[in-house]
């Protein structure tokens, strides 16, 4: 079983669960907690799926190059058969689009099909083709900012500029992160350590215009009684925690640097999703956000994340 939570990278699930339920819950604009309705459900169970045929592909597709650089990975050490794991994939791909057009139909509306047909290819496109090329990060982006585009139209969104802003900036921060972590394998280097740090920032200050466009404009957070400015002062804490580790693996290009930075700033999804539903939410539902990173810690001690 500890192969399959490898394959799957396990405790990222945390993060792609975290982005479509954050994303329905910025358009729902849901105060009270209660139970979600069954269209973010399905969201997310589709967004799990995803990211999982997602992760399993992609050890399928880079076989080859993990018999060389990765040969203890669940593949290329024969713990995991590469056609049963090729099926599995595929099958979590099938799964994944079918939630999205089921959350399309309880939501009445086309756009979350729209959007996991999308999401489909785009991740087959990463996995098979994109992976080793320059717009690799940039694929890899649209991943996420689609992912959160799921959970926003199952929610019937988005519907204004600023909302736009979210999935937009966060496709670029994990566009950084994936340059970032292109040669994680080995010894960095600061053609793609420097840009990768530089379009992390980038896509969380985009994301920050989520609150910065109304707060101009002289528009009040809805979901909590925290003052935009509080609100955009811990958004430039939490990017700066970010920035300061990934400099760190820009200062030691080590595996072992890099590798940490790489894990801080993909666990600080689940944080920055939390700290969207804070402005649109209000506290109740962040918190709810936040516990998926128990979730993450969790199956962080299992698995690697990277």
């Amino acid at each position: 079983m500890v192969h399959w939570l490898r394959l799957v990278r396990l405790p990222n699930l945390a993060t792609a669960a975290a982005d479509s339920l954050a994303g329905f819950l910025v358009c729902a604009g849901l105060t009270a907690v209660d139970w979600p309705p069954p269209a973010c459900w399905l969201v997310v169970v589709a967004s799990l799926c995803f990211y999982a045929a997602g992760m399993v592909l992609n050890d399928v597709y880079d076989l080859a190059i993990d018999r060389v650089e990765r040969p203890e990975r669940p593949l290329p050490s024969g713990a995991i058969e590469v056609g049963r794991a090729a099926a599995i994939g595929n099958l979590l791909m099938a799964i994944g689009a079918a939630a999205a057009c089921g959350a399309a139909v309880v939501a009445n509306t086309p756009w979350p099909a729209f959007v996991g047909a999308a999401l489909t290819a785009t991740v087959w496109l990463y996995d098979r083709h994109a992976k080793k090329t320059a717009a690799g990060p940039v694929v890899m982006g649209a991943c996420r900012g689609l992912n959160w585009l799921l959970g926003m139209t199952a929610a019937g969104g988005p519907s204004d500029t600023h909302e736009w802003l979210i999935p937009v900036g966060m496709a670029v921060y994990v566009a950084g992160i994936t340059l970032y972590a292109r040669d994680e394998a080995g010894r960095s280097r600061g053609a793609t350590l420097g840009p990768g740090t530089v379009a992390m920032l980038a896509g969380l200050a985009i994301a920050a215009g989520y609150v910065w466009l109304p707060y101009r404009e002289g528009i009040g957070l809805a979901g909590t009684r925290i003052p935009a400015t509080t609100w955009l002062t811990l958004w430039g804490i939490l990017a700066a925690s970010v920035v300061l580790r990934a400099a760190v693996g820009i200062a030691d290009p080590s595996p072992g640097r890099v590798r940490a930075a790489v894990g801080n700033a993909i666990m600080s999804i689940i944080t920055f999703d939390a700290v969207l539903v804070l402005a649109a939410c209000g506290e109740s539902w962040a918190v709810v956000v936040l516990l998926l990173l128990a979730f993450f810690l969790l199956g962080r001690r299992l698995v690697s994340p990277t």
